[in-house]
């Protein structure tokens, strides 16, 4: 099986033609990308007369559904109620997607605050468990969850950190946001072995299986150094990281078989169709 390639949300030239999200599966079918990612991240509001449109829409196009998680949930904070509604933005989001035929919803881990590394670690990791265990309890059971890669240095989510977090549970599977990884260690990706070093370690910590299926994000991202991530980019700047093409050779060379979702800002959907064609060099 192949890798997986499209946009997060819609990109411009999407927007230039098309009016409703619900249309995203022709329009990516058109351009000969696979994946979608529908965007929740201020909040889940999906009709079921839309949910069901994009689903249908999905299936005939052959476009295959993720889902992002609001912005705002926090599975880090020192305050009780906030993770409590942490979990409440995830169960929604489990709702949509199962309306719209996703199969895994991508979740951001919040900040350290006050607190040092391994103290958020360890609440963000409670507030997963109880998350699944309600998810289950709700017939969720076959979303998955990807906790995601943050950019910025003081937040949880570093690669060691999210590849623990999906220790919870078999299935959950990493979202390895490459940009985001670049960002928070000011340009470290720099070639196809720093590529390898960080596929080793998803496969040491979480198995083949795993590994196979990854879930990314990628995008060029401006940084600062101390802070990490600054702003999303496009695939023609010259100045910030990191280079898809080693990765690409990479997950051919390696027969996997990951869903790449592009953060482009604004040419996401080209951006993904780039990436799939120098993965498709090496096929």
């Amino acid at each position: 099986m192949s890798a997986f390639f499209g946009p997060a949300g819609n990109s411009d030239s999407f927007s230039a033609k098309y009016k409703a999200s619900t249309d995203a599966p022709l329009f990516l079918k058109e351009m000969g990308l696979d994946c979608y990612e529908y965007q929740c991240g201020r909040g889940v509001r999906v009709s079921d007369k839309s949910a069901e449109a994009l689903r249908k829409n999905a299936q005939e196009n052959n476009i295959k559904l993720s889902l992002h998680a609001p912005y705002f949930i926090s599975l880090s904070s020192v305050e009780p109620e906030k993770r409590d509604n942490s979990i409440n933005y995830i169960l929604q989001s489990c709702d949509a997607a199962m309306r719209i035929g996703a199969d895994r919803i991508v979740i951001h881990s919040g900040s350290c605050a006050k607190m040092s590394r391994e103290e958020a670690l360890e609440l963000a990791k409670d507030t997963l468990v109880r998350a699944r265990k309600q998810a289950v309890e709700q017939g969720f059971e076959s979303i998955h969850f990807c906790p995601e890669t943050m950019g910025k240095t003081n937040q949880l989510g570093d690669l060691d950190e999210v590849l623990e977090m999906c220790l919870i549970d078999d299935t959950f599977i990493p979202c390895i946001d490459f940009g985001h990884l670049n960002a928070r260690t000011f340009g470290a990706i720099k070639s196809g072995s720093d590529y390898e070093q960080m596929l080793e370690k998803v496969e040491n910590k979480l198995g083949a299986d795993r590994l196979k299926i990854f879930h990314s994000h990628f995008s060029k991202i401006m940084y600062t150094n101390p802070g990490g991530e600054k702003k999303h980019l496009t695939f023609a700047d010259n100045e910030y990281g990191p280079d898809f093409e080693p990765l690409m050779e990479l997950v051919a060379r390696k027969n996997l078989s990951p869903t790449f979702i592009c953060e482009s800002a604004g040419t996401q959907a080209e951006d993904a169709l780039a990436m799939k064609n120098e993965y498709n060099k090496f096929k």
